[in-house]
């Protein structure tokens, strides 16, 4: 499998262990408020000679409803925490270097509230 695919694989298990919610590879087409949606990873390159490596950011998106944010706010800082601790070895070879945390926002979104955190990740693949 891809980097892509096998990473995205890995936040999604691990995410659907620390939260209370339902969390998606994609948009849901049905689902109850609130769920969470791990987007596509965008990978570039980052090899060297000796081994195959990617670099790139991965978003997380929860979605709630509500007048305030403090369920989307506690949920959020929880799936923060819990993918500080996502295990290296993400299967197929790839093992993952670093996961950061970027940048993180809530906001309304007409009668909806978005939760977003974008992680930096560096991963290998082991030969």
């Amino acid at each position: 499998m891809s980097a892509r695919v096998v990473l995205q694989a890995a936040i999604v298990a691990r995410l659907n262990a620390v939260l209370d919610v339902s969390v998606f590879d994609a948009p849901p087409v049905r689902g109850g408020l609130p769920y969470a949606v791990v987007d596509e990873p965008v990978l570039s390159d980052w090899s060297t000679k000796t081994w195959v490596g990617r670099e790139g950011r991965v978003l997380l998106t929860l979605f709630d409803g509500g007048e305030r944010p403090v369920r989307v706010r506690s949920l959020l800082a929880a799936a923060e925490e819990g993918l500080e601790l996502l295990a290296p070895d993400l299967g197929e070879g790839w093992r993952v270097v670093r996961l950061a945390l970027v940048r993180s926002r809530v906001l309304r979104v007409g009668d909806r509230w978005r939760g977003t955190s974008e992680f930096l990740v560096r991963m290998y693949r082991e030969s």
